[in-house]
């Protein structure tokens, strides 16, 4: 199947339809504006609210020091002209067609497409109520758990990822009586291996945290006055609070059908448009948590990177990238090849990360520091490259740790000498 080519206006006046109204959404529209595009701009989002920060829902919002007034983006001037169509969900994407249905029963028309829709909250596969079983991904999530975190209360965390981890931090601090479920050996085991997971495990016990490791929940159910949470062990845990922080899901439903391949988001070539029977979809392009794409420097495996910072990454070459399509032009620059970084607050000490240390979590070396207070850790491949750092606190040797990253995956990348 040849490269699927547009037949659009001027790239600059065509129509543009973003799919996502969150960071994703807002960063591909103003990297369009600022790459010359001035036609039409329409964002589509299911959330009433105009694009905010997702970071301070797990710790400021439950901890009330800040409020939902001061978590929206500030919206450049380039962006004044965007139309917003908050609230309704776009239902399903017409690639021939270019158009997408609304769940208002409304059609867009598009010259081009940016789908940003995101991930969801993964739900645990359970009998029973959602109504007790508390997520944390959306501003109505956040509030709507924000005040069952009283002291004394029990709050059982199923998940010890990112998430789950930053939740528990949060309550207990709060005082409430927190345990933690988790079907892996170690807290954190996925995105930064065993090593580091203890370490957090064992900053979270000395704060009070319980941990259920190596557990499944199977049922949560009714007690009368509290729930209970029964594990696989058959082990029932109360709890006043439930809180799932079992990962994510990513927002493909509209894309059903397509003859895209969207196994864990939607697989993208480096110019970030889709891939349709093998070859580019040029009229559109994916950004944000629910693409995935090859990171230059690490294999040929495309990923999907759920990282605050991605978006803002991605969008500048996606912009690109997209009104290059509707010229049917090649995309300009070498290519995107953006270092993934994450960070984490927990306990007043942050974890920062550059490159992908889940890659390297079978050989962890502490680069600098000491574990139990601050550290560097190495995350290295089996060739002993490295792949990835975690910083534990030491901010002043970010950009030094974050340089060794990129050095590193600069030597991977070169052509073989011959």
């Amino acid at each position: 199947m040849a490269p699927t080519v547009p037949t659009a206006p001027s790239p600059a006046e065509a129509t543009i339809v973003v799919v996502g109204a969150g960071l994703a959404g807002l960063r591909a529209c103003e990297r369009l504006r600022a790459a010359g595009h001035v036609g039409r701009l329409v964002v589509v989002g299911d959330e009433e609210h105009p694009p905010y920060n997702r970071p301070p829902l797990s710790k400021e919002v439950l901890r009330g020091t800040t409020t939902r007034e001061k978590l929206p983006f500030r919206q450049r001037p380039t962006t004044a002209d965007v139309e917003w169509r908050l609230g309704v969900r776009v239902t399903t994407v017409d690639l021939d067609a270019r158009t997408v249905t609304l769940d208002d029963g409304s059609t867009l028309a598009y010259d081009g497409l940016v789908y940003a829709a995101g991930v969801r909250a993964r739900r645990l596969d359970l009998a029973g109520e959602l109504s007790w079983r508390h997520t944390i991904r959306t501003l109505e999530d956040a509030e709507r758990l924000a005040p069952e975190l009283r002291p004394g209360s029990r709050v059982v965390v199923v998940g010890a990822g990112f998430i789950g981890c930053e939740v528990a931090a949060t309550a207990v601090t709060l005082g409430c009586d927190v345990t933690v479920v988790e079907p892996l050996p170690t807290p954190l085991e996925r995105p930064v291996g065993a090593v580091l997971g203890r370490e957090v495990q064992r900053r979270h016990e000395s704060h009070g945290v319980r941990f259920a490791l190596g557990r499944v929940v199977t049922a949560i159910e009714d007690a009368g006055e509290h729930l209970e949470v029964v594990l696989d062990s058959g082990a029932r845990v109360a709890a006043d609070v439930v809180v799932e922080a079992v990962g994510s899901q990513a927002n493909t439903e509209p894309l059903a059908g397509l003859g895209l391949d969207l196994t864990n988001g939607v697989l993208c070539d480096d110019g970030l448009h889709p891939l349709r029977g093998g070859d580019p979809v040029l009229d559109v392009v994916v950004v944000g948590d629910v693409a995935r794409f090859p990171v230059r420097g690490y294999g040929d495996d495309a990923v999907r990177i759920e990282h605050w910072s991605m978006p803002t990454d991605m969008s500048a070459h996606a912009a690109a990238s997209l009104l290059a399509g509707l010229a049917g032009e090649p995309v300009p620059g070498d290519g995107f090849a953006p270092l993934p970084s994450f960070w984490s607050e927990q306990y007043g000490v942050r974890m920062q990360s550059f490159g992908l240390p889940h890659l390297g979590v079978a050989d962890v070396r502490v680069l600098e520091g000491d574990l139990t207070g601050e550290a560097v850790l190495g995350f290295h491949a089996p060739d002993g490259s490295l792949v990835g750092v975690v910083l534990l606190g030491l901010p002043k040797r970010m950009l030094e740790f974050r340089s060794a990253v990129v050095d590193a995956r600069a030597a991977q990348t070169l052509e073989p000498a011959g």
